[in-house]
């Protein structure tokens, strides 16, 4: 039995000199701590979360309101350390074949061992907050007062979720050392941050759309960036620390990109103005997290262009000085971050006066539906804002890097990806998507073009094979780059299971009938998230039909065109199918929501359904038949291929006098039917 050890051979979790190491993180982490701390109690102070009570009114007691703010400190901070560890454990530290390394496997444990911490800091965020909003202390409350928050309420049951899925995390960090899985405790880390973010704040306030989908990148970012920070002075004396810094100094640029653009777009929304940056408490506190992130970006430039290549020249000491004094910064920016969540905005998400159609809507009711107004007054959602940009500027760097190393990339594919990407953005961003949650006949037709001329014209820009040319391999042959997870992801069981004509189908049709013959639609509208994952879905499932149908990227299952076109006259028939029985329906879909969002202008629900439904029958036809044309002639290229490869087969026989494939053939077929007739002959005599 093989024996792991890190660094100079001692025991995994023992580095190098031990007492220096442990003395120095020891020291980091009081100082962190310090700093959160002390951030987070002047924060509370300056923003006016630790208003004295009003007389009469309940009051919870100062244990939470001490308590509340201090465990969601933790709480974050807990979670803030394990997306990290495990990132670097998966993504960024080379590996030991298909396991991580033996660094790697000493984040793994701790990631674990946090992550048991973060979701016991969750549960006590229940009770904590049940204790606030009811205004008792926490022992005066009843368990099925908890219960009901945490089953009933969004707020309770989005922490009740981050709960059980740390504890998710936590049994994966500790199952094994695969690189898989470690990966996929890695993902659901970063899943885990994001429900609190969907009902704090930002989901109670005007124009939650934007400031929610800005919320969430926020907390995403704002994780890997001090998590993978703080992961690096882990296993600062690896002997990889050069390499990894410089991977995780690009993932740190993104993230601050990020999180400066989503800081900045959530402030907006909820200062109101930007004189309320000095004018309210809350601007102040938006002024000082400003202030921390000019002074990380410094020090970020600090790491580029001074640490890096001290690193990369044996002189490790400056990295973990700067990076440690980083951490502290960016433990106060996290105190101040806690505060901020507690302080009462300009802007109040709640207003004794507040319209409840926009309280609902995130929005006024728009007027009645024109041109104009379909093509305008924007709705944008940031999380499909990011995507566009992204998704373009990644396809273009690649067709460019292809184009340097002098290969060739169709511009009628690029053409087709960016059409794409633009028609989604159109349908997330502009008129349409406002309408798309008062009137049923704008969310069919919103599906219709997310489900179906998005995809087509997503896959038609072959984005895998763009990826796969254009992708480097590290330099380290045991560092897995986006290139080697994409073959994983391509060759993995969920991806073949999924690929299937069969499932493929079942999926695209099944949500059609599962969502509109149900009260799902309903619960999915009332929230962001819902309303968020519906439309996902709608592009996913679609572009997962299209790929098995039309696409062109390896990883797709071999199947003969002639099973494809069943396959996709199966689809139209299903779509086809959904449209007339939507259109024969006398049932309102979704009614709860539909009565309470209906705008005076508009038609009766039923008649506006069955406009919808028309829409869901007719629209279908054109991108049915575009399908069906590339279909057979995917199909004729095909033979046409087959029929140049057998021609080629013949042309070499005929050259080295040799029998091809063919002239094999034809002469079994003659042996077999003279060996019929000689059996028939015999048989006769």
């Amino acid at each position: 039995m093989r024996t792991t050890t890190i660094g100079d051979g001692r025991t995994p979790g023992v580095p190098g000199n031990r007492t220096t190491g442990w003395t120095g993180s020891i020291a980091v982490a009081v100082v962190a701590v310090v700093s959160a701390g002390a951030a987070l109690v002047l924060a509370l102070r300056a923003g006016g979360a630790l208003a004295v009570a009003i007389p009469g009114l309940p009051d919870p007691g100062p244990v939470t309101t001490w308590a509340l703010p201090l465990v969601r400190l933790l709480a974050d901070a807990l979670a803030t350390l394990a997306v990290g560890m495990l990132v670097t454990a998966a993504f960024l530290l080379p590996g030991d074949g298909p396991s991580v390394s033996p660094h790697g496997w000493l984040l793994l444990r701790r990631a674990g061992a946090l992550s048991i911490g973060w979701a016991a800091a969750a549960a006590a965020l229940i009770v904590l907050t049940v204790s606030d909003l009811l205004g008792l202390p926490p022992e005066r409350l009843s368990t099925a007062a908890v219960v009901s928050f945490a089953s009933s309420i969004s707020q309770g049951r989005a922490l009740l979720l981050q709960a059980g899925l740390a504890l998710t995390v936590a049994v994966l960090a500790r199952v094994g050392v695969s690189r898989r899985i470690s990966a996929a405790a890695a993902v659901l880390a970063l899943i885990a941050v994001t429900p609190p973010a969907f009902t704090g704040h930002a989901a109670g306030a005007g124009n939650h759309q934007i400031a929610v989908s800005s919320l969430v990148v926020h907390v995403l970012a704002a994780s890997l960036w001090i998590g993978g920070l703080a992961a690096l002075l882990m296993v600062r004396r690896s002997r990889h620390l050069a390499d990894t810094a410089s991977r995780y100094s690009r993932l740190a640029l993104g993230c601050f990109t990020a999180v400066a653009v989503s800081g900045l777009i959530n402030a907006a929304v909820r200062l109101g103005g930007v004189d309320q940056l000095w004018q309210s408490r809350y601007g102040w506190l938006v002024g000082g997290k400003l202030m921390a992130l000019v002074i990380l970006g410094a020090v970020g430039v600090a790491h580029r262009s001074r640490t890096l290549p001290a690193l990369h020249a044996g002189r490790p000491g400056a990295f973990g000085r700067l990076a440690a004094g980083e951490l502290v910064v960016f433990a106060a920016t996290l105190g101040l971050s806690v505060a901020l969540s507690r302080s009462p905005t300009p802007v109040a998400t709640d207003p004794a006066d507040a319209d409840p159609l926009t309280e609902l809507l995130g929005f006024p009711m728009p007027a009645a539906p024109t041109p104009g107004n379909l093509l305008g007054q924007p709705l944008p959602d940031l999380f499909f804002l990011i995507v566009t940009v992204a998704g373009a500027g990644a396809y273009l760097a690649g067709v460019r890097r292809l184009h340097r190393a002098g290969h060739p990339w169709p511009a009628a594919r690029t053409a087709s990806w960016l059409a794409g990407l633009l028609v989604l953005a159109a349908s997330t961003g502009l008129g349409m998507a406002r309408y798309a949650y008062v009137l049923f006949s704008a969310h069919m037709a919103q599906h219709m073009v997310l489900s179906m001329l998005v995809p087509i014209l997503l896959v038609g820009g072959a984005p895998v094979t763009l990826a796969l040319r254009a992708l480097r391999r590290p330099a380290d042959p045991q560092v897995r780059g986006a290139r080697d997870w994409l073959l994983l992801a391509l060759h993995s069981r969920p991806t073949k299971l999924l690929t299937h004509p069969l499932v493929a189908l079942g999926i695209y049709a099944g949500s059609l009938f599962g969502l509109y013959f149900s009260d799902l639609l309903g619960a999915l509208m009332r929230s962001h998230l819902g309303h968020l994952a519906m439309l996902v879905h709608f592009v996913a499932s679609g572009y997962l039909l299209f790929w098995v149908l039309i696409g062109v990227d390896p990883g797709r299952p071999r199947i003969p065109h002639p099973v494809l076109v069943l396959i996709h006259l199966a689809a139209m028939m299903a779509h086809g199918f959904f449209g007339l029985v939507l259109m024969q329906t006398t049932t309102v879909i979704a009614p709860d929501w539909y009565t309470s969002v209906h705008p005076a202008w508009a038609s009766s629900l039923l008649v506006d359904q069955k406009l919808g439904a028309g829409i869901a029958w007719a629209f279908g036809e054109i991108p049915a038949a575009i399908v069906m044309i590339l279909l057979v002639r995917q199909w004729i290229r095909a033979d046409q291929r087959e029929q140049a490869r057998l021609d080629r087969a013949a042309d070499r026989a005929e050259a080295t006098g040799e029998d091809d494939d063919l002239a094999r053939y034809n002469a079994f077929l003659t042996a077999a039917s003279q060996a019929g007739e000689d059996q028939h002959r015999r048989q006769r005599l």
